[in-house]
């Protein structure tokens, strides 16, 4: 055992061990619960860069753990698993820094920050799954652990979304073990392999693989929100801020289309899925899923249910790049990975704001808050501005990179899907900004606790000012190396191997 083997589970038990401290933590110990945080997040972090370093140095990181006969735990680091790891420990850091401020003084924080911690470490789990079973393992750890932050607030709306969403998804994971199971008994064991693993696998009935193909689809199409499989994520918006902004930037339909791309290019492979015709299905149902989300929030009054059905929309993106079966498009729909995640955070950070500092939590109630609350407003139009795809910013890369990959790959139909989609995102967007930047205020503000200098808590203030300024520089900087953009790159060239770019 050497540092090869231990760097993934250090990953792993940087916040799967605080977090169960956490929870036997009295709830006055608020000092000791941050600082454990807040270290926590720290600590995960530099363990990441090193990750980051030595995969794109070609190191070999492997930890394997027995379970049973032939069946191992088994976390590996390759570039597509380091980009979501990132992603995850970045972004967990800045909703950690953004949770303890925005829970202040609310009840039953101990417990929200051990499933919190829980959360993160199924994402993290999930990320450097190295095969199918501890995939599974991880996802559902990670329906366990975030049901409690959907139900934290305990209303009768709250315990309601949390039944909606616990019915979606372990449905999901039935889908999920049943096509796992399946396969196993045809081909033997599931470890991911750069090209699928069914390339060097024993012939199987081409009609049975597309059925478990769709079986599995649906298992993590739950997660990623694919219509008809969607219908749980508007409800979970009665969660606080903070839970909303993890479901969305951070683990749940990240994990879900983090494992539609594992399934498409390591389980089944890239040749495979084009020889079986399944790829064209699946940008089907992702092009559909993209027009019906945004659609669906045009007609939206609540501003974070506005940004849930733009969340459905946008993440099928990613879903949509991984069937075109193209390189350029691949680094599209990874880039779109990391980007939706910072532009969605900072949308949902915002909202947080406006609800906790003013109570506002409707678009019709937003008249002139620009003017109250500028910094967290010029944060949100950021990021509204990089969902619509406007250049510079991070969602105008994601897109360009998504419509060259399907034009090369002889799908110009997808850049009509593009257009209309950047289209209804403006007309659900622009109306916002318009109203909180332009439009006169109604009513004088409640009254509120003074914030000194700030328009609102330093700690609700900070995070969304600096996942903004990613958005920005996410952009600016595509071509940087290390930027999320060239580490998709790299894994387009290094999965492509056979297709150089």
């Amino acid at each position: 055992m050497n540092w090869s083997f231990w760097l993934p589970l250090l990953i792993l038990l940087s916040s799967l061990v605080p977090g169960i401290v956490i929870f036997f933590l009295p709830q006055y110990a608020h000092r000791a619960r941050t600082t454990l945080n807040m270290a926590a997040a720290t600590l995960k972090l530099l363990l990441v860069a090193f990750l980051i370093w030595g995969v794109f140095h070609q190191q070999h990181y492997e930890t394997r753990l027995s379970l049973l006969p032939e069946i191992d735990l088994l976390l590996r680091a390759d570039t597509l698993s380091v980009l979501f790891v990132a992603l995850s420990s970045v972004l967990w850091f800045f909703t950690t820094l953004y949770a303890v401020g925005y829970l202040e003084g609310s009840p039953h924080r101990s417990r929200f920050f051990g499933f919190f911690s829980l959360c993160v470490s199924a994402s993290v789990g999930i990320a450097l799954a190295g095969n199918l079973m501890t995939f599974f393992i991880f996802y559902e750890m990670l329906t366990l652990s975030t049901y409690p932050l959907v139900i934290h607030r305990g209303t009768k709306e709250a315990l309601r979304a949390g039944k909606i969403y616990l019915g979606y998804t372990l449905a999901g994971g039935v889908f999920f073990l049943v096509g796992m199971a399946w396969l196993r008994t045809l081909v033997g064991p599931l470890n991911f392999i750069q090209g699928g693993l069914l390339v060097n696998a024993p012939p199987v009935d081409p009609q049975t693989l597309t059925i478990i193909f769709a079986l599995l689809i649906a298992g993590v199409g739950v997660k990623a929100a694919l219509v008809p499989l969607h219908g749980w994520l508007p409800h979970a918006m009665v969660a606080p801020a903070p839970v909303s902004a993890l479901l969305h930037a951070v683990a749940v339909v990240k994990a879900g289309v983090f494992g539609i791309v594992r399934i498409v290019d390591n389980v089944f492979g890239i040749e495979f899925v084009a020889s079986l015709g399944l790829a064209t299905p699946l940008a089907w149902v992702a092009s559909f899923t993209i027009v019906y989300g945004s659609v669906r929030a045009l007609f939206q009054d609540d501003l974070k249910r506005r940004l849930a059905y733009s969340t459905i929309s946008q993440v099928s993106y990613i879903a949509l790049g991984a069937a075109i079966l193209n390189p350029v498009a691949t680094i599209g729909a990874m880039s779109h990975l990391v980007h939706q995640g910072l532009m969605k955070i900072t949308l949902f950070f915002c909202a947080g704001n406006l609800a906790e500092t003013l109570g506002i939590h409707r678009i019709s109630e937003m008249a002139g808050v620009g003017r109250r609350m500028p910094w967290t407003m010029t944060a949100f139009t950021l990021g509204a501005l990089g969902m619509i795809g406007v250049p510079p910013l991070a969602g105008f890369i994601s897109k360009w990179y998504l419509g060259n990959g399907a034009v090369l790959a002889g799908d110009p139909w997808v850049l009509v899907i593009l257009a209309l989609s950047s289209v209804l995102n403006a007309a659900y967007f622009l109306p916002i900004l318009y109203i909180a930047w332009f439009k006169p205020q109604k009513n004088p503000w409640p009254e509120e606790v003074s914030h000194g200098r700030f328009e609102t808590s330093w700690m609700l203030l900070l995070p969304p000012l600096v996942t903004a300024a990613m958005v920005l520089a996410a952009g600016l900087l595509a071509h940087a190396p290390f930027s999320p953009a060239e580490w998709a790159r790299l894994i387009a060239e290094r999965e492509y191997h056979r297709y150089p770019l």
